[in-house]
């Protein structure tokens, strides 16, 4: 678990999400807590509950990349569900305890990627020599252990010729040459169908007991050598990786640091007494009320407690507000925190200032085509304006506008890019107004193109 300090973690979500100090606080004392939790003595451990969080604010101000990066940080395991999917026990739809299973899967599949990793130069060492021995079949009959001066002979010629291809194998020469190999085919459709939504509390093992009473096939494929290792290396990590370790410890790391992201929580926000055919939004909160206060869990992975998972809700709130929850629920979220919406100034910062900046992202596009794309300073603050002014007339979607007004910037450099190899080409204010400037005046037009 992270032992980074609040200031640390504020500093790294600074990195990627430009303004928002106070929720970035509000979920690094969060993250703190977890590790606090962890050195308490175990009498007591047990007895700290998480600081649920509800973040209020609204869209492309930073909610969800707020706790995704906050996840990233605790390499721990990190779901977003929006709360308006689902149902009240009684009717169609997904199921809340569907999100716990979700989670756990999530995290069985992190920790065996983490253990395949460990073991990835074994793996690949088998591979090689599985590559090998199909490279240079025995032939049919041929002795293994050589008893005769012609056998041993003939073993230093094929070693001579295996260690040849190993040679050629390492250096890239086979990559392009086709073999045929054995592979995993597909259990079929009809396991499918136990996995659909409206099935969590039928068949949870149904489709595993399935896959264990169906025979394992394989079919053969014609593949390149470079695609083959790859297969062979996943099959052999896989023969390497203790499923049940993976397991285990897949579900004590959601246990104790899992991470779920709870969107559109103003949409559940309702008390009875709704027109028309809304299922109970009080219905759906009274479902949630137990995995968010802690209750157990049936996953195909065994039980699953959620005393300890970390929930953190977003909404916008706009009629709604969080006092619209029932009692119970407000009270399993501590913490509450409001997002400011975004600037002008914070557009510009956003779009040259994180690591993953947004012009930092098309120049590298552009340049694995070999075109050189500049910036200017005073086209970043053009940028800004258009989404803004766009933002005030229309819908106010925050920073997710900038993507579609560069989108929109750069579509015909974009188009043509694999015939401009070599050029360089620099985006200033006057290029940005030239290009959007007709969309920006007519508002009926921005509002459908941005």
């Amino acid at each position: 678990m992270s032992a980074l300090t609040p200031a640390q973690i504020v500093a790294e979500l600074d990195r990627y999400i430009v303004g928002q100090d106070r929720a970035k606080r509000a979920v690094a004392i969060a993250l703190r807590n977890r590790w606090r939790r962890q050195n308490l003595p175990a009498e007591l451990r047990d007895e700290v509950a998480p600081k649920n969080i509800i973040m209020i604010g609204p869209t492309g101000v930073g909610k969800t990349e707020i706790a995704r990066r906050l996840a990233k940080l605790a390499q721990a395991p990190f779901l977003k569900v929006e709360a308006s999917k689902y149902t009240e026990v009684g009717y169609v739809g997904r199921d809340v305890e569907s999100m716990v299973r979700d989670i756990t899967e999530l995290s069985v599949n992190m920790v065996k990627a983490e253990m395949a990793a460990a073991v990835r130069d074994k793996a690949e060492t088998a591979a090689e020599e599985r590559l090998l021995d199909l490279l240079l079949p025995r032939r049919p009959g041929e002795a293994f252990v050589s008893s005769t001066l012609e056998e041993v002979s003939q073993d230093a010629s094929r070693d001579a010729t295996r260690d040849k291809l190993r040679a050629q194998l390492r250096t890239g020469k086979l990559d392009d040459r086709v073999i045929e190999l054995d592979v995993a085919a597909h259990a079929g459709p009809m396991i499918e169908i136990f996995s659909g939504q409206g099935m969590e509390e039928v068949g949870i093992n149904v489709k595993d007991m399935l896959s264990q009473l169906l025979p394992g096939r394989t079919r053969r494929r014609r593949v390149k050598v470079a695609e083959a290792r790859r297969l062979l290396a996943q099959e052999e990590a896989q023969k390497l990786v203790d499923v049940d370790e993976a397991v285990g410890q897949a579900v004590q790391r959601v246990e104790n640091s899992g991470i779920i992201f709870l969107d559109e929580l103003d949409k559940i926000a309702g008390r009875e007494g709704g027109h028309g055919p809304d299922v109970s939004r009080e219905g759906v909160q009274r479902d949630l009320l137990p995995i968010v206060e802690g209750s157990t869990v049936t996953t195909k992975y065994g039980m699953v407690r959620t005393d300890h998972v970390l929930f953190i809700a977003a909404g916008a709130f706009h009629v709604a507000k969080p006092s619209d929850l029932i009692p119970e629920l407000q009270g399993r979220f501590p913490i509450r925190v409001e997002l400011e919406p975004l600037t002008r100034a914070d557009f510009v910062r956003i779009l040259s200032e994180p690591e993953n900046a947004l012009l930092r992202q098309y120049v590298e596009l552009l340049k694995t085509e070999g075109v050189t794309l500049t910036f200017t300073p005073d086209a970043a603050e053009a940028v800004a304006e258009i989404a803004s002014v766009v933002n005030q007339r229309a819908e106010n979607i925050g920073a997710r506008r900038l993507y579609t007004i560069m989108e929109r910037l750069l579509e015909e450099i974009s188009f043509t890019a694999d015939t401009a190899a070599g050029q360089s080409i620099v985006i200033d204010a006057d290029y940005v107004h030239g290009r959007l400037a007709d969309v920006v005046k007519d508002e009926d037009l921005s509002r459908y193109i941005l």
